[in-house]
């Protein structure tokens, strides 16, 4: 019901730090695209070597927080 206006409103935070949290798994790292259906987000905390891309469906997302940092 909601799903435009969220990924509108993530379009706007693109580049932030983001922790994404789903039933299963609470996600840190960059949000680095939003479409209709999917949340790209860079993970960045895996330490060296190549950052991994996660892919996140906007209906499987329970809450998104958008850390301050430190």
């Amino acid at each position: 019901m909601f799903d435009k206006t969220f990924a509108a409103e993530l379009s706007t935070r693109i580049g932030s730090m983001v922790e994404v949290a789903t039933d299963n798994n609470l996600i840190d790292g960059v949000l680095s695209s939003v479409t209709e259906e999917l949340v790209l987000v860079i993970d960045v905390t895996s330490g060296y070597g190549q950052n991994t891309k996660l892919f996140i469906s906007l209906d499987a997302i329970n809450f998104i927080r958008f850390p301050v940092a430190a």
